[in-house]
């Protein structure tokens, strides 16, 4: 069946299903609830900078992000040649989110039902049964700002499934080639071709031989992530324009440290995945092997098993590895240390499609129909249950939202923050001219709202930066090891920090934290450009962190208490040395000393 043939009536059910899932966020616009632990509060705003200040296409090595970390070297950050980032080009954050998503998950569905139906479920009556394993698939909880990583790889299995057959249309040339446009290499690129070699000596140990398609198909998928990462592997690996500070990570310091820690993890891993590459319940392919097994003539149990077996042991391999993988990475970067910045658990992005063809495969065995759309159904229910962001949009529509858990309006809180820049227009200029810095809420807010951040969640960016930030923080630092550490040795959010307020990093206007002792060096704050720190939380004494009070701010409809602190006048630069002068050579200092490394 080719991918692009008519859909059929089932197939038509699951996409108005699917549209019914979408409807509560078209119904909520500005009040839906959006994922916000590593999205809202880093993903989203990364194409919408790039974007908003013309440089998603810029790879100079001169180029900067200017709002960010005293102008963050662009290609420290994602490439322009994606599709999200086109979409994010065109729309404003929000409904470049919301329909970037439901582009996302739309395809998911399709390419699902096209994978099933061409490789696993070819029969006219298997229609509805694929249908609704597409359906099921494309409603999991993901992170949709990372494309296709995940959802969409039945469509890279499709064309590679096609190719191993020998078939070579010009539909999968396409899709292999199309696959990093709306990917992350870094999440599934490696781990992807490393998967497509298992199957080649897997098929050569059974004497099928290697096919030459396949090796070409991996060939060009490889080609094309080159292309599209180019800025990034040429800005680390010919320019070396900057040297990351992923170079100090010590990732067995952040993960499990027992034995008996390692193994719950990796338990984990293999009964629900990670959360990043959609965590959900592994039990209904669990369940349905039984079932298949336990059903199926003893004479044809083996055959079960032949099928079912060589992947259940390959879930589980990957589980143990990602559970064990920080103290793994910890091991061999001694002996190759650019591995300390490689996340070698990423295998886990593979997972949800080899346990979706679990399923598949032992629903084959099954005779019942009833008993199929049972499982179906409870995969689906599986889905649907786990997906935090679903779920939360159900309660913001029922009057009930959590209270932890701001929709968008409350989170981006614009109101309250256009208050702000009001005020700090009439005292400091335009944005452009100073910097602030965020304790108690991410500084993506801030730059959501035009704010130039000294502090960022960023995954990459200069060595040089972060030991010139850890200053600020460093009184903090010295109160609590945990945090330590987490900067220290990890460092991807390169905030302000408090002992008191731990790692909470959404601290709401109810309330009402208060920080009695704050260890901030103003100094060196100033040193960097910045004046005004946005607090989620008042501090009791802050002239001894050498801030003053300038203002209060909140709205009805924004989830955060603004605290305005300017550093104190007696700190001030000198006359002749204004920030606004001052910045652009800090700007280049960053870069020059990465560059000299």
């Amino acid at each position: 069946m080719s991918p692009f043939s008519l859909p059929s009536k089932p197939l038509h059910l699951a996409l108005l299903g699917l549209l019914l899932f979408l409807l509560p966020f078209a119904i909520l616009r500005e009040r839906s609830y959006v994922t916000i632990d590593d999205n809202l509060d880093t993903e989203i705003s990364i194409p919408y900078l790039l974007t908003r200040y013309h440089v998603a296409l810029d790879y100079r090595p001169t180029a900067v992000v200017p709002p960010v970390m005293n102008g963050l070297p662009r290609n420290a950050m994602r490439s322009g040649l994606s599709v999200t980032v086109a979409v994010f080009a065109l729309l404003e954050p929000l409904p470049a989110y919301l329909v970037h998503q439901a582009l996302v998950r739309v395809l998911a569905l399709l390419g699902m039902y096209a994978l099933l139906r061409a490789h696993f479920l070819k029969r006219d009556n298997d229609k509805a049964l694929a249908a609704g394993l597409a359906l099921a698939w494309a409603v999991l909880p993901v992170y949709s700002m990372y494309g296709m990583s995940v959802l969409g790889q039945p469509w890279l299995l499709l064309a590679f499934l096609n190719l191993r057959q020998g078939r070579s249309r010009w539909t999968d040339w396409a899709l292999i080639a199309g696959f990093p446009l709306w990917s992350f290499f870094v999440f599934v690129g490696p781990f992807v071709l490393v998967a497509l070699a298992g199957l080649l000596l897997w098929d050569w140990q059974q004497g099928r031989g290697i096919s030459k398609r396949v090796l070409l198909g991996m060939a060009l998928l490889t080609i094309l992530y080159l292309v599209v990462e180019y800025p990034l592997l040429y800005s680390l690996l010919i320019a070396k324009q900057f040297v990351p500070h992923r170079v100090e990570f010590d990732l067995g310091k952040l993960g499990p440290q027992t034995l008996a820690a390692q193994l719950k993890s990796a338990f984990l891993y293999f009964v629900t995945g990670h959360y990043h590459a959609s965590r959900f319940f592994r039990g209904a392919a669990v369940l349905a092997v039984g079932a298949a097994f336990l059903l199926t003539p003893a004479a044809k149990r083996r055959a079960v098993l032949r099928q079912v077996l060589p992947l259940l042991v390959a879930l589980a391999v990957v589980a143990l590895f990602c559970g064990f993988a920080q103290q793994i990475t910890d091991s061999l970067q001694r002996v190759i240390p650019p591995l300390r910045t490689f996340n070698l658990s990423r295998f886990h992005f593979l997972t949800p499609l080899l346990w979706f063809v679990v399923l598949v495969l032992s629903l084959r065995w099954l005779t019942s129909r009833k008993l199929q759309a049972a499982f179906i159904a409870l995969q689906l229910l599986i889905g649907l249950g786990m997906n935090a962001e679903w779920l939360n949009n159900l309660r913001e529509l029922a009057g009930r939202p959590l209270p932890d858990e701001p929709n968008y309006q409350a989170y981006v809180a614009p109101s309250l923050f256009a208050d702000i820049q009001r005020y700090t227009m009439e005292n400091a200029g335009p944005p452009a001219l100073y910097r602030v810095a965020c304790l108690g809420f991410p500084p993506s807010v801030a730059q959501l709202n035009s704010f130039y951040t000294l502090d960022s969640y960023q995954n990459n960016y200069p060595l040089a930066y972060k030991h010139e930030f850890r200053p600020l923080i460093a009184g903090e630092l010295a109160k609590n090891a945990a945090l330590r550490t987490y900067f220290d040795d990890w460092g991807n959010r390169c905030y302000l920090f408090s002992a008191e307020l731990g790692r909470n990093f959404r601290v709401s206007a109810r309330q009402h934290q208060q920080v009695q002792d704050w260890a901030f060096d103003a100094a060196a704050f100033q040193r960097l450009g910045g004046r005004y720190v946005l607090s989620a939380v008042q501090l009791q004494a802050p002239a001894r962190s050498g801030l003053q009070l300038r203002g209060v701010f909140s709205a009805r409809t924004a989830y955060w208490r603004v605290y305005l602190y300017e550093v104190v006048p007696s700190s001030s630069p000198k006359p002749g040395a204004a920030v606004g002068q001052k910045l652009p050579e800090i700007s280049k200092f960053g870069l020059l000393v990465c560059k000299n490394g």
